[in-house]
């Protein structure tokens, strides 16, 4: 039997390299997959991609920071699957790159609302209706473990998570639903592309070369690696991981 058999699962962030690529990784080990993001066009592309691969991925669109929207995409997994069992709590957007007196007050606040209240409000609406157990997990960051110049809301945000992580792990211990954050280091994706432009514009490259010199690895996580972490810990092999940062940065933060 496929490790994730008969299991359902929502992704927010859906349509992002991490969120697509666990899709599929929990989708081939047996799992019923509901993408969420706001970008319907992109949704609609990663569900025919799926479709031609025979995956059980369907789509919901919403903005994880309104209340209603998360609602909705609740009421549309339970509708469509019946049931809740896994939560990759994942959407996330990156903000720019400034130092905190030159930081857009704007941007700070767009940045804590997808990342700190998106995350809340999926917690809020998605883990009542997980009746039988289940797993969550939340993406946070190398950032949320360490200071990154110029990247204030981004870094502060993903330090709340973990707050939220280890609040939800007190709470729903007893429900034997268990809640983790996972830690990508650089991953090379179109938001560490925006990141290293914000860095250094006209000159991501050498932004790129840099990071990769500071991890011992010598090379950024590949959407694969996050998402092969997240899949263990909705398997049954990390029964007893509750409450916990697991880190995939390639010794990053070493």
């Amino acid at each position: 039997m496929k490790r994730l058999e008969n299991k359902v699962a929502i992704i927010t962030g859906g349509s992002g390299s991490i969120g697509f690529t666990t899709a599929k990784k929990l989708a081939n080990e047996g799992a019923k997959v509901l993408l969420v993001d706001i970008d319907e066009e992109s949704l609609k592309e990663r569900q025919q991609e799926a479709e031609k691969k025979g995956l059980d991925i369907s789509y919901a669109v919403a903005d994880v920071t309104d209340a209603e929207d998360v609602q909705n995409y609740v009421d549309t997994a339970l509708e469509r699957y019946g049931k809740i069992d896994l939560f990759f709590n994942n959407a996330g957007i990156e903000g720019v790159v400034k130092p905190i007196s030159e930081y857009p007050e704007d941007t700070f606040d767009q940045v804590l609302a997808v990342n700190v209240k998106g995350v809340f409000l999926g917690m809020k609406y998605v883990t009542p209706k997980m009746e039988n157990g289940g797993s969550v997990v939340i993406t946070s960051s190398v950032a949320g473990l360490v200071g990154s110049p110029g990247m204030v809301a981004y870094n502060t945000s993903k330090h709340a998570i973990i707050g939220t992580m280890r609040v939800a792990a007190q709470e729903l211990g007893e429900r034997n639903i268990r809640v983790n954050t996972v830690h990508p280091g650089p991953v090379d994706n179109r938001m560490m592309r925006s990141l290293e432009e914000g860095a250094k514009p006209g000159h991501g490259e050498e932004v790129k070369a840099g990071y990769e010199q500071q991890i011992p690895m010598h090379r950024y996580a590949q959407p694969e690696d996050i998402s092969n972490m997240v899949t263990f810990l909705f398997s049954d092999e990390s029964s007893y991981a509750h409450g916990n940062t697991f880190v995939v940065d390639g010794g990053f933060t070493t």
